[in-house]
């Protein structure tokens, strides 16, 4: 199993009343490897999503889980589904919840009871295991929930903001989790809004934008093929910016503030000083400048034209 991809989408298509959801995607994600699924609302992931899951046919193309259609009975044991939406019974413990979805996935007896326990204090919940659902706090909701979804040991997990809405520290321990599963060899399919997420979490990220593809490889191997060598220097000024200072700066492809501007670069030792003289020039005192390399922020809103959260 380890020879052959987790999942492997070829040419996938798929259509909600001419709208085209997924147009040609085509991706593949290995035993153990974080990958990370990017795009702005509608773009595709949760039909993506769904499809791997087996809640959705596509209309054309090939998706293999493990060598098995989604939809094929032993495609279920090897795939483990933790949607945005806290999937939970809020009346049931903690404890009681992971028997319910242990049994759903065909565990039963001891094997039931040994990964509850397992599930519980992975989860760092062993100490609420009998406690209501709903009156755990949204991050052990979260953490439950991820439990829950993986209690059968699957070994592809799809992963939908898993983080939506929690607090720092259950974001902590979501992440190591979710290092955790992939150092045992689970390969994570995940879909996130949160750009600092994928940047530390992935191995491999691709990004989609009206059901296509528009780019995928490493943080690095993306930043590399769409934005080379660029840099972003953020001068902020003493006071508003002339007119004719902010035209000068348009043409070097700032955007503009009232009192700072982004200015790309690409060879910093020549270009900052040219822009502190175009300041002065200008007679705009210069409060702070700031350099920072390109990020995968910088490369989503380059090949798509909107921020991840739109």
């Amino acid at each position: 199993m380890a020879s052959q991809p987790a999942l492997a989408a070829r040419d996938l298509a798929k259509s909600f009343g001419g709208r085209r959801a997924l147009d040609g995607v085509t991706l593949s994600i290995a035993p153990g490897e974080i990958f990370g699924l990017l795009g702005p609302n509608g773009a595709g992931k949760t039909t993506f999503v769904r499809s791997v899951a087996g809640r959705v046919r596509p209309d054309a193309g090939t998706l293999a889980v493990f060598g098995r259609s989604p939809g094929e009975p032993g495609a279920s044991a090897l795939r483990g589904w933790v949607p945005q939406e806290i999937a939970l019974y809020p009346l049931l413990s903690a404890r009681e919840n992971l028997r319910s979805f242990g049994r759903y996935q065909g565990l039963a007896g001891d094997a039931l009871e040994a990964a509850a326990d397992r599930s519980l204090a992975w989860a760092a919940l062993a100490e609420r295991a009998d406690e209501r659902t709903e009156r755990l706090s949204g991050g052990m909701k979260r953490r439950l929930n991820i439990a829950a979804g993986t209690i059968h040991r699957p070994r592809l997990l799809l992963l939908d903001e898993p983080t939506a809405g929690v607090d720092p520290q259950s974001r902590e321990r979501i992440y190591d989790m979710i290092e955790e599963l992939a150092a045992e060899g689970v390969a994570i399919l995940y879909t996130t809004h949160y750009m600092e997420e994928a940047e530390r979490l992935c191995d491999h990220i691709a990004i989609i934008d009206h059901g296509r593809i528009i780019a995928l490889g490493t943080r690095d191997e993306l930043v590399s093929s769409t934005l080379g060598r660029r840099r972003t220097l953020t001068v902020d000024s003493e006071g508003r910016m002339t007119d004719a200072l902010r035209e000068e700066l348009r043409r070097r492809g700032a955007s503009l503030t009232d009192d700072a501007a982004v200015i790309p670069v690409e060879e910093p030792a020549r270009e900052i000083p040219e822009i502190l003289d175009v300041f002065r020039r200008h007679g705009v005192g210069v409060r702070d400048l700031t350099l920072k390399a390109a990020s995968l922020e910088d490369v989503f809103l380059h090949l798509t034209g909107r921020e991840l959260r739109e």
